[in-house]
């Protein structure tokens, strides 16, 4: 498995443009299949994926990144290191994703043109990848996507537009699934197979995989 788990660095991403992207970690889940570990604070490269997730955004050039927390939320806000991020409690969170992305995008900062939904649990996304999806918009997608041999993948751009939309499709595990596929015609998916890998981290044998390289 190709695998990107080389620490990537906490440093701040350069400084914003005009319009900037604000990077939307969700990351409430609570590990049912991992054994009720929850997501946030499963170890990968030696730090919790959320410390990861939140790196790999801010390496790739998002202006701020917001953090949605759920289970165990209190040990993630004292165990991970998170300098700089707003962090959302989402009291809901086992009610599904979808009300994630709604904690999510209401927080977010009112400048932001767009929303880069980062998963917790997808540790071979790269700064790359994050890269390529902020150019996308840059260069006036307002939905993009990042697409492995051409089908349609994690993260997600959503632009300032569509905010209120996605939040009225995402209900229980749905995210932005609703919103995608009413406009599946306007995402640019942009290949990424090249400098990242899809794969969720679901399963103590999905962890096993990834620790493994």
């Amino acid at each position: 498995m190709q695998s990107s788990d080389r620490p990537v660095p906490d440093r701040p991403a350069p400084a914003a443009e005009a319009a900037p992207v604000a990077a939307l970690v969700l990351a409430a889940g609570g590990g049912r299949r991992l054994g009720g570990r929850p997501k946030a604070l499963v170890r990968y490269g030696g730090r919790p994926l959320v410390e990861h997730a939140a790196a790999v955004v801010r390496a790739g050039g998002c202006a701020t990144v917001t953090v949605v927390l759920g289970a165990a939320r209190e040990q993630v806000r004292s165990t991970a290191h998170l300098p700089g991020c707003r962090l959302v409690a989402n009291p809901d969170w086992a009610g599904g994703m979808g009300s994630s992305l709604r904690s999510g995008l209401a927080a977010l900062p009112p400048e932001a043109s767009a929303a880069l939904v980062m998963l917790v649990d997808t540790p071979g996304v790269t700064p790359a990848a994050v890269t390529r999806l902020l150019a996308a918009h840059r260069a006036g997608a307002e939905l993009a996507a990042a697409a492995y041999g051409g089908r349609r993948g994690h993260p997600v751009l959503i632009g300032a537009r569509y905010f209120a939309e996605a939040a009225a499709g995402a209900t229980g595990d749905s995210g932005a699934r609703v919103l995608l596929a009413a406009h599946a015609d306007e995402i640019a998916l942009v290949e990424c197979a090249d400098v990242a890998v899809p794969d969720d981290l679901d399963t103590p044998a999905d962890l096993a995989r990834w620790s493994a390289g």
